[in-house]
């Protein structure tokens, strides 16, 4: 007969630490989950509802004249197209650049990986400003060009930390070692042996810089002059702005309707523009753990 293992009993303390925690934990939960469901109620419910603020958590008088409006904007369809393309290139470019970058200043055997990560990080502290750097941009032909959003920031000094960490923690020398006595070539050993062993963290470069692309606007503002290339980010903003300023020669009952429809927007334009990101993060969410864990802990 096998005796029953008896289940360690809890203090009063640890029970009364424990709730505390689980308090807290609901607490951040009901903070962090509310204002998501308040913008996704607000964007299906009448103008009315939402400018006179009956929606506090469910919708009220379903409806999808915000969707209806934004969508049916043919700049609104241009903007994704041009976001989706900004977004999968640039992205593609930025992790490529990265891996390449990053896996070099791990290995001990690189010449002056020491300086030419000082220099790296140098760029973290400064910063050549915004005209200098224009000037660069329009002396080499990419203003008003896709290029401009695809190469100016191309690498993030922080990523390449992220990966040249994880590159030293989780890629051993003797492993290099024993691809080199087979006779496998260094970029045999990255495609081969280091990018599966990578996944982790080259999930975590995909979303941040898939972010980062999907969300920038300032440099779209700053670079692109034809609105046929603008991205998402800055067709929402000029139609925020456009429906929120002067009303010109409207009578008060049009000015007030197209208040309402502004508000409207407001929610619709929100979830229509953070839908692709949720869409792609549960994907790479069990990566992006692993990935940040082993890329920023160990060293």
């Amino acid at each position: 007969m096998f005796k029953r293992k008896s289940k360690i009993k809890e203090s009063y303390t640890d029970r009364l630490f424990l709730t505390f925690v689980y308090i807290f934990l609901i607490s951040v939960l009901v903070i962090v989950l509310y204002p998501l469901i308040y913008i996704v109620s607000a964007s299906i419910s009448s103008p009315g509802a939402v400018s006179s603020g009956r929606v506090w958590l469910w919708p009220v008088d379903l409806s999808f004249k915000g969707y209806e409006v934004i969508f049916s904007n043919p700049q609104i369809v241009t903007g994704y197209a041009n976001s989706l393309f900004y977004t999968f290139f640039g992205t593609l470019i930025s992790v490529t650049l990265t891996v390449l970058i990053a896996y070099p200043l791990s290995r001990k055997t690189f010449f002056g990986r020491g300086f030419l990560m000082i220099f790296i990080v140098f760029t973290m502290l400064f910063y050549g400003g915004l005209i200098p750097t224009y000037l660069v941009v329009q002396s080499l032909g990419m203003v008003d060009t896709r290029w401009a959003l695809l190469i100016p920031n191309a690498i993030a000094v922080w990523q390449v930390i992220i990966a040249r960490t994880f590159f030293q923690s989780s890629i051993p020398d003797e492993l290099v070692e024993a691809s080199e006595m087979d006779g496998c070539s260094d970029i045999r050993f990255l495609w081969s042996i280091v990018l599966p062993l990578a996944k982790p963290i080259i999930a975590v470069l995909v979303l941040m810089y898939a972010v980062g692309q999907w969300n920038a606007y300032f440099d779209a503002l700053i670079y692109l002059r034809s609105p046929e290339l603008h991205p998402l980010q800055l067709i929402l903003r000029n139609i925020i702005i456009l429906n929120t300023g002067a009303s010109g020669s409207m009578d008060a009952s049009q000015m007030l309707e197209r208040q309402q429809l502004a508000d409207l927007m407001k929610y619709s334009l929100i979830v229509a523009a953070s839908l692709p990101v949720m869409i792609i993060y549960p994907f790479v969410q069990r990566h992006f753990v692993k990935g940040m864990m082993i890329g920023s802990v160990k060293g």
